[in-house]
């Protein structure tokens, strides 16, 4: 099943996460269809802590990839703030 969810980068203490397209099978921070945005929870700035292509999210929703709990919320906070 192909899955959105958070990929950790960065470095420690200092998260960032990548919004990914990948296989449920597959690690947390490994191999991964597509990068389709990324969230920096330490970010203070509302429009540099999250980016989001709802274009490809749009796409990959269609073709039934299922979003984590987090990406999710993530998802539908991002159509607030753009």
């Amino acid at each position: 099943m192909v899955r959105i969810r958070l990929a950790r980068g960065g470095c420690k203490k200092s998260p960032f996460y990548y919004i990914v397209v990948t296989d449920s099978r597959n690690s947390r921070d490994g191999r991964f269809i597509e990068r389709i945005g990324f969230f920096n929870p330490v970010e203070l700035d509302i429009k540099k802590r999250l980016r989001v292509n709802l274009d490809r999210v749009r796409y990959w929703l269609s073709n039934g990839a299922q979003p984590s709990d987090r990406v999710f919320v993530l998802i539908k906070w991002s159509k607030n703030v753009y």
